[in-house]
């Protein structure tokens, strides 16, 4: 099996460790995918009202994406690690274990960015957060944030670096259809409420 192979199948089961479902369970908390918008992600934790396991949730599927990417870089050769973020991000949102039914890739895509390049993970993260802060719209924060990174991976210079946070970004923005149409009606719920 080659390199970019392996790297896909790893990236690909780390990312489909479905957190968020393992710790609302672990918790006695059911199953995350029966309330909200029904996705294993952080964002959907917190509509449980448990702060703490929606932090959990979202360091969790965030390292997997960060360990996907180093250790494939690491064991594989650094001409795998796009191969193997771009992998992470699809298991999280398409675990087997779910029928292929998982979270919208937020996280994880943050993850496979600081494993990539640190300055494109910052860049998003800032974003993420002060959009946060401002409109406090998970959806809008986070789509905000992965548009920066892209034009900063773009902006480091070097097609490695830049084809997998390109396409990851519109991977993930495809995934947030929905959202997009809530954000443009004006529609879209504030953090912590509603779906």
């Amino acid at each position: 099996m080659s390199a970019l192979l392996l790297a896909a199948a790893l990236g690909f089961l780390l990312g489909s460790i479905p957190f968020g479902l393992i710790l609302t369970r672990a918790a006695g908390l059911g199953d995350i995918r029966a309330i909200g918008s029904g996705n294993i992600g952080a964002t959907n934790v917190l509509r449980t009202g448990n702060r703490k396991l929606a932090a959990a949730t979202l360091a969790l599927d965030f390292l997997k994406g960060a360990v996907a990417v180093w250790i494939a870089r690491a064991l594989l050769g650094p001409e795998t690690a796009g191969v193997a973020a771009l992998a992470a991000v699809l298991g999280h949102c398409h675990p087997p274990w779910l029928g292929f039914r998982g979270g919208k890739g937020v996280a994880t895509a943050l993850g496979v960015f600081l494993g990539l390049a640190w300055p494109v993970f910052l860049a998003a993260a800032v974003t993420w957060l002060g959009m946060a802060k401002l409109v406090r719209i998970s959806s809008a924060s986070a789509l905000a944030g992965l548009a920066v990174a892209v034009v900063v991976a773009a902006a480091l210079g070097g097609g490695a670096l830049a084809w997998p946070v390109a396409l990851i970004t519109a991977y993930v923005y495809a995934r947030h259809h929905a959202n997009i149409r809530r954000l443009l009606a004006g529609t879209e719920p504030r953090i912590g409420e509603g779906k």
